[in-house]
């Protein structure tokens, strides 16, 4: 295999690795904890396992809209984008090691989610509850699922990443 389709193609690992780690803990969550109630809790009440259905997208925006609406901007509308993100990255040949892992990293967390949208009629499965304390006026984070923390880590070192580069360049 050509030295470049490899480095690109190794990445694609992390993908498929959050999207399954995903959809198991999905299922996990599905067959044992009842949807809207709380399933474990650790260190008090700080973080908790919980069963929510989210019809939207994060901080479940656009969740009281149309289905036809949900669909167009929750399924179509990022399914294009995945594909234009996959596209990009395997012509690109400028993309970091970091970056490569990092893309397929959102990818996966793109992925997952979108499973869930397509084939859940109630909405993307949400588990993770964590306490907040009332900082940026949230007692408790968002609940979130582990397509979320891929997109979000993955996606803040992405955007260092990017801005590095663009800093490094500039200097240069």
């Amino acid at each position: 295999m050509e030295n470049s389709l490899k480095r690109k193609i190794l990445p694609l690992t992390l993908a498929i690795v959050v999207i399954v780690l995903d959809q198991i803990t999905k299922m996990l969550v599905v067959n044992n904890i009842p949807l809207g109630t709380i399933g474990a809790s650790f260190l008090g009440d700080f973080f908790q396992i919980i069963h929510v259905a989210n019809k939207g997208v994060a901080f479940s925006m656009g969740s009281s809209w149309s289905q036809n609406i949900r669909a167009l901007a929750f399924i179509f509308v990022p399914l294009i984008v995945v594909i234009l993100v996959i596209h990009i990255y395997f012509r690109n040949k400028d993309f970091t090691k970091l970056q490569r892992w990092t893309i397929m990293g959102t990818v996966g967390g793109g992925i997952g989610n979108l499973i869930d949208r397509i084939f859940r009629p109630t909405g993307v499965v949400d588990f993770i509850d964590i306490k907040f304390y009332g900082f940026l006026g949230f007692n408790r984070w968002p609940t979130f699922n582990i397509a979320d923390a891929a997109i979000v880590i993955c996606g803040i070192i992405l955007a260092i990443s990017f801005l590095r580069s663009v800093s490094n360049s500039k200097e240069e």
